[in-house]
């Protein structure tokens, strides 16, 4: 019998320019979500109305919604690494004006409406930039390792991603107790230009040779939707993480449970932030060794129902430990459905297609992110924080039930 060759699990770590890459994606990860973070929980001491934290996410939805599908064009017939580079720099300028907004000496007597509307103002501003880095950032990647490594490069791209999204959260509300909101933002600038020397250390990826036809920017989006609804594990890849984190999701909300359900403040808030990147980063962690593509749709869809119970039992908790605990198993069930969406989106979409492919996801992905969470604080207003969130459970539920139906066909698919 002929052994199987052991699998090198540091494979892609083993190349510089990813290494680059994913270190880029855990520190931008991990700054914008302290600064995510501080706004929030600013934000909510000023109004204390859980609409005004949802409307955080409806504000760089908007642009990221309404400019991604032409940068997933642009990433496909420009120099990806300068789309990453230029979007950095809108990204850095907006907190700089985040910064000086809340400067008294600098803005004089600006009104509260008057400076909402401009911190609201400057998140369009970065929606707009994510809007070109995010498909620039997803098209890159499969250019930076060979073709045998898609799986081992999603799981740790994955990884330093969630790394970053348990440092980020949690050093936020440490760093609000400690230095407080301004210097907090000083933090956040200066690591955003190390952001921008990690990207530059990339050399540039020239587009590959095609014999595609060249089509106009409509044409060029058309196709690219059209390949998405006609790949139906794609479709329903992407479909599962819209629902489930539209409905399901709670991040947006958390400020209202650390101040008025668990009472754990800003120090406590950092932590429930924490929680689900934590779960993930854990599971992420066992399955560079045991990835989870052998019998990858069966396990999405259970990966999918773990997060809608986890979510509801979250839901009616009031003990801060059972909370933590539910939601770090949300982290680690949606760990799962990234790690397999993520290599299907590798292997299956034709190299002069990814940015527009990349772009399709963003949408599903911003719609579900920043739109739930517009939803999450509109709910929350409207029926309560508890019941809002348990509803939010229950529909993911369905949603996995009403996919297993339809996609039955996709059991036999192996992505390893």
């Amino acid at each position: 019998m002929v052994q199987q060759a052991p699998v090198d699990t540091y494979a892609s770590l083993r190349i510089p320019e990813f290494r680059y890459f994913v270190m880029n994606s855990f520190l931008i990860t991990a700054t914008l979500l302290i600064q995510e973070v501080i706004l929030g929980y600013e934000l909510y001491k000023i109004t204390h109305d859980p609409l005004m934290l949802g409307l955080v996410g409806l504000a760089e939805a908007i642009p990221f919604i309404a400019l991604s599908l032409f940068g997933g064009h642009l990433a496909d017939r420009r120099d990806k690494k300068q789309i990453l580079l230029w979007s950095l720099l809108v990204i850095l300028l907006g907190s700089v004006i985040l910064y000086l907004v809340f400067q008294p000496s600098i803005v004089g007597g600006l009104s509260q409406t008057a400076r909402l509307a401009t911190i609201y103002g400057v998140l369009m501003l970065i929606g707009t930039a994510k809007g070109f880095y995010s498909p620039a950032s997803s098209s890159i990647k499969p250019f930076l390792v060979p073709r045998e490594l898609y799986a081992n490069s999603a799981t740790w791209s994955s990884s330093f991603w969630q790394a970053g999204a348990i440092v980020g959260p949690g050093l936020a509300g440490f760093l609000y107790s400690w230095v407080g909101f301004d210097n907090t933002l000083i933090v956040v600038i200066a690591l955003l230009v190390v952001c921008f020397l990690l990207i530059m250390l990339i050399e540039r990826k020239p587009t590959p040779v095609s014999n595609a036809p060249v089509l106009g920017l409509r044409e060029s989006l058309k196709e690219g939707f059209r390949f998405v609804f006609n790949t139906r594990i794609v479709l329903y890849a992407i479909s599962l993480d819209l629902f489930s984190v539209l409905f399901g999701g709670v991040v947006a909300i958390l400020p209202v449970f650390a101040e008025d359900i668990l009472k754990v403040g800003a120090e406590g808030l950092g932590f429930l932030r924490a929680a689900p990147s934590i779960g993930a980063l854990l599971t992420m962690v066992y399955m560079t060794k045991h990835p989870p593509t052998h019998n990858a749709w069966r396990n999405m869809l259970l990966a999918v129902t773990g997060f809608g119970i986890a979510t509801i039992v979250f839901s009616l908790s009031t003990n801060f430990y059972l909370s933590l605990i539910m939601l770090g198993l949300t982290g680690a069930f949606d760990s799962v459905s990234v790690i397999i969406r993520q290599t299907i989106l590798q292997i299956f979409p034709p190299d002069h297609m990814r940015g527009r492919v990349a772009a399709v996801n963003g949408i599903f992905l911003s719609s579900s992110n920043e739109i739930g969470a517009f939803e999450s604080g509109l709910l929350a207003r409207l029926m309560g924080t508890v019941p809002s969130v348990m509803l939010g459970g229950v529909v993911t539920l369905l949603v996995v039930t009403y996919v297993y139906t339809k996609s039955k066909i996709l059991f036999a698919v192996r992505l390893s």
